[in-house]
């Protein structure tokens, strides 16, 4: 009996030495395939090491050494102006840093365009291009677009006003398409979500608009309209009167010529005593 039981014990202790080499087996094989699935997964996808921040960082802050490290990105998919070493971030070293002009999330890749040049501030001229300008135009609820303007929009400005002619005409026309807003009020920030009626909107313009801007907003009433983000068409000439607005056709006018009478000259002669009227040259 106690063979039995012995022989039993010994039968078991085999399955489950069995059973436990088979797991392990399972195991090793399970672990084999996921790395060769890794390392099939790394070949197919090359990456790059660039920048990104390891913490939400709001607009106005400075970027430090702490707020930054390496990720690894897809090469095919890393965006322009993407940091991908320390001498691109900081070339003035950690003591000089930058500011952030747009919101960053952890793990976003830093991009040039968000942030500002190594040691200046978050104010206009930072978002100003090079050979531009910045001009304020006064605004209300009506030409603000109802408060839902905000920094990196773009909008096209109107003029309404009348000109003094043979009567006096007013009309409303484009003078500017395409302008890039850089700050609403007094703020730059770029991350307003929220709609606020401003009283003035800043934009960027070349120092010849910038004449033509002030002149129309001191000579009529300037307004804004808002332009979609992925709208590159080409705005024409616009000028909309008060006729063509209603539909009604141009007065005619009666074209009247003048007659400019010929002058004539003469001398006066006698012959046979009657006296004759000569036609002559005029002369001054």
């Amino acid at each position: 009996m106690r063979s039995v039981f012995g022989l039993v014990l010994l039968l078991g202790m085999g399955l489950a030495g069995f059973a436990v080499y088979m797991v392990q087996g399972f195991v090793s094989e399970q672990e084999t395939a996921l790395a060769q699935e890794r390392a099939r997964a790394a070949q197919s996808v090359p990456t790059s090491k660039i920048y990104a921040p390891t913490r939400t960082i709001l607009y106005g802050e400075p970027i430090t050494v702490d707020d930054v490290a390496l990720i690894d990105y897809a090469i095919k998919h890393i965006p322009e102006g993407a940091f991908a070493t320390f001498e691109e971030l900081f070339p003035e070293g950690e003591d000089t840093p930058r500011v952030v002009l747009r919101q960053m999330e952890k793990d976003e890749p830093v991009l040039a365009i968000k942030v500002t040049e190594p040691g200046q501030g978050a104010g206009i001229t930072s978002r100003l291009d090079r050979g531009m300008r910045a001009f304020t135009i006064k605004v209300d609820v009506a030409s603000g677009v109802s408060g839902f303007l905000r920094p990196t929009d773009t909008v096209d400005v109107y003029w309404s006003g009348s000109v003094r002619g043979e009567g006096q005409h007013s009309f409303t026309q484009l003078i500017k398409s395409n302008v890039e807003i850089i700050a609403i009020d007094q703020s730059a920030n770029g991350e307003r979500n929220e709609a606020s009626i401003a009283r003035t909107v800043t934009v960027q313009v070349s120092p010849q608009d910038v004449a033509v801007l002030a002149q129309a907003q001191s000579t009529g009433a300037l307004s804004l309209s808002l332009v979609g983000d992925n709208d590159d068409t080409v705005t024409g000439e616009i000028l909309v009167n008060q006729r063509s607005l209603l539909g009604l056709a141009e007065p005619v006018v009666a074209q009247v010529e003048e007659v400019q009478q010929r002058e004539v000259c003469t001398i006066i002669t006698n012959k046979g005593g009657e006296r004759v009227e000569v036609p002559i040259p005029c002369t001054n």
